[in-house]
């Protein structure tokens, strides 16, 4: 791994991702595994004027000892402190960036209770309402960036040794987040630029659905919510701090009609869930909602996923990536949404973002779901990209614009 892009991924992280401004605290969390880069992390946000730095370590084998010895009760029991901890520093002096960091074995949880995990899991975001709604709504700046783990490195290369792989998968992250060149902060403004310019020319069309057909039989018709926008790359808090929420992404995204999205639609990627690995999916929507779904592997999962909550069988997110990304050319599968989303189209079950409907961050859930924003406790990426992909808009005025071609952008 070299060490100073390994330090400039971290200085990009924290003052470019995650934004953080002078005074501010950065709060980090990250597995146990990321210690060091959590700790280049800590001395790159001092060295940018922060206030303070709180870490928190999280530890894949000690939960998967949970999920399977603890029972189910004490597992739902989430305790209102966490949410109250992340709260203290925001609301405290400065306020606070957030930076979250990656490195997750795809199978941590595999053999596990599936119900049991998104049981307890539910339980915890639904402890932490009042926080999700902040970072659903930008009021506060986070990011989530990745570093390799040996199981997660393993997974992706499994025919090398894992030092050889982790060196390898180092080397795809700087790649795909483009730190490779040497700078990153100038290589992301002109990015961001990029993507703001095609996110404006969407906005300018006045889309009013997206039609996504495949040659694997993909036909899915996606109304889109009244007032939707299109958002992409940057984020902007209302106190104008500018924040990159996912290193890396290639998306330009709004928000679905919950009530108005019908067809069918395959799967294009393996999808990781609660530590397990869907693959070879497909669900078919009416009036908004999944009614029927299947999958090669772990269908019954895919099921758990869908009956999570009342808003979990439709979609609150559509998003556009081009085929030509620099995580598809890469031409590896992450085993990690963070990645693998910014490789294809995609989708999300559940929770939609307010800020994808004009007006959207002031209104309430209430609100937001008369114009068709869904409403959920999870938020969970599938990739529907594939390299065919074709995507037709229908304007308000009922015009037809081809969006996609041959899975690239056609605008």
């Amino acid at each position: 791994m070299d060490r100073q892009l390994f330090e400039k991924y971290a200085e990009f992280a924290v003052r470019v991702g995650a934004g953080v401004l002078p005074g501010q605290t950065l709060m980090i969390t990250a597995p146990i595994e990321a210690a060091e880069f959590a700790r280049c992390c800590a001395k790159a946000a001092f060295a940018a004027g922060a206030r303070d730095v709180s870490v928190r370590y999280s530890d894949e084998k000690l939960a998967r000892i949970r999920y399977e010895d603890a029972s189910e009760e004490a597992l739902c029991d989430a305790k209102p402190w966490v949410e109250r901890s992340y709260l203290d520093y925001v609301e405290g002096a400065g306020g606070a960036s957030i930076l979250h960091i990656l490195g997750e074995d795809p199978e941590a949880f595999l053999g596990l209770d599936a119900g049991k995990i998104n049981r307890a899991m539910q339980a915890a975001r639904n402890a932490q309402k009042r926080w999700r709604a902040m970072t659903m709504k930008d009021e506060v700046a986070w990011s989530i960036v990745a570093v390799p783990t040996e199981n997660w490195a393993k997974k992706i290369f499994p025919g090398l040794p894992a030092q050889q792989a982790v060196e390898k998968l180092w080397q795809a992250i700087f790649d795909v987040c483009r730190v490779t060149g040497g700078d990153p902060v100038g290589a992301w403004q002109a990015h961001i630029e990029a993507t703001a310019a095609r996110r404006d020319k969407l906005n300018a069309l006045g889309l009013t659905e997206l039609h996504l057909t495949s040659g694997n039989g993909t036909d899915l018709r996606v109304g889109l919510a009244e007032g939707a926008v299109f958002e992409g790359a940057a984020s902007t808090t209302p106190a104008g701090q500018q924040f990159i929420a996912n290193v890396p992404t290639e998306e330009v995204f709004t928000a679905p009609h919950c009530r108005r999205v019908n067809g069918i639609v395959f799967g294009t990627k393996p999808y990781v869930f609660n530590g397990d690995l869907i693959e070879g999916f497909w669900v078919r929507f009416k009036d908004g909602r999944v009614v029927e779904s299947g999958a090669k592997k772990n269908a019954a999962l895919l099921e758990t996923l869908l009956d999570t909550d009342g808003g979990s069988r439709s979609i609150g997110e559509i998003a556009l990536v081009p085929a030509s990304s620099p995580i598809n050319r890469s031409g590896l599968l992450f085993y990690n949404t963070l990645f693998d989303e910014n490789a294809a189209c995609h989708i999300a079950f559940g929770d939609g973002y307010p800020g994808t409907v004009a007006g959207g961050t002031v209104l309430t859930e209430a609100q937001l779901l008369e114009r068709g924003v869904n409403h959920s406790v999870i938020h969970e990426d599938v990739m529907i990209g594939a390299e065919d992909t074709r995507i037709v808009g229908l304007t308000a005025d009922g015009r037809e614009v081809e969006i996609f071609r041959d899975g690239v952008w056609a605008l």
